[in-house]
């Protein structure tokens, strides 16, 4: 099961009814947070989660808008007893700002690690999931994010029972752990079926509308998209400052066939994007407009036996 929390929705700068663009997501007592612009710890105050578990930080670009948050958000982390390392993920030079930024939070009681991304963009494994980050088109270098969680096969009680296997391995193998007992060897993939649908959630911001961002998005559960504006005469000014319009992100979300579109980061002379609900859903129905705290929880889908 994924918690997923788009934090605040503002592009540019916080307004007093809209924080800046931050998504936060949880699974299995780890947090991911998606970068993390002034406000960050108030959305996450208001939100009533805790800052202690979160283990890895993506940044899509180093705008201010999106990393400026970073070294109160430390200092907080470091206040909730956090000793465990936290992993940083962003374009090359990350590590030169997120030092930089940080001549205000030292002496932290945690180690910072970080993956500087190059190219195209890359797969991270953490485990119970894995980090797609691939790049995207601002006028900086910029990455999106697809968050996954797998999930494994089926365990066959058959295939277990006419190998030999005793009952007490069989939960280690159903979480994929091979096991080496009894003077013998045996594999997941010896009791488990083909792999199954998972979770996946993918998040873009800042960016014009790119065929990496469909190739990514494909087939997610919830594509959380930049709408920075919402009239057609804001086109021209989209393309311009390499953004995009709700119109785009629809065209998107339909061509990517996920389940459902999250419109955010909105101009700040945007005040209503509801208002323009009635034309997106033309274009792809599942589509929602963005909020502070704004919450779905994703489970994997149910199966026919």
């Amino acid at each position: 099961m994924l918690d997923v929390c788009l934090l605040g929705c503002a592009g540019m700068m916080p307004l007093p009814y809209r924080w800046l663009t931050s998504c936060m997501m949880r699974i299995g007592g780890s947090t991911i947070l998606i970068d993390c612009g002034e406000g960050t710890q108030v959305a996450i105050k208001e939100k009533g989660w805790s800052f202690k578990p979160i283990d890895v930080i993506c940044f899509t670009h180093f705008h201010g808008d999106h990393i400026s948050g970073l070294p109160g958000l430390l200092l907080t982390m470091g206040n909730c007893d956090r000793t465990e390392p936290v992993t940083l993920i962003g374009p090359r030079g990350l590590e030169y700002v997120v030092r930089a930024l940080c001549i205000i939070a030292q002496d932290l009681p945690f180690e910072l690690r970080f993956v500087e991304l190059a190219g195209k963009g890359e797969t991270l494994d953490f485990g119970q999931y894995q980090i797609d980050a691939f790049k995207v088109k601002h006028n900086v270098t910029c990455y999106g994010y697809s968050l996954r969680v797998p999930r494994a096969g089926k365990f066959d009680v058959e295939r277990a029972e006419a190998q030999g296997i005793p009952r007490m391995y069989w939960g280690k193998l159903q979480n994929g752990e091979k096991v080496k007992a009894e003077g013998q060897v045996w594999k997941p993939d010896m009791v488990l079926g083909p792999e199954r649908r998972g979770i996946k959630v993918t998040y873009s911001t800042d960016t014009r509308p790119t065929k990496s961002i469909v190739d990514h998005a494909k087939g997610s559960d919830l594509f959380i998209c930049e709408g920075m504006y919402g009239d057609e005469e804001k086109d021209s000014k989209a393309r311009e400052y390499k953004h995009m319009t709700m119109k785009e992100a629809a065209e998107l979300a339909a061509e990517a066939q996920v389940g459902q579109l999250w419109l955010t980061h909105y101009s700040p002379s945007l005040n209503h994007p509801e208002q323009y609900l009635d034309e997106l859903r033309g274009i792809f129905p599942h589509t929602h407009t963005g909020k502070n705290g704004k919450t779905i929880e994703l489970d994997f889908p149910e199966e026919n036996d």
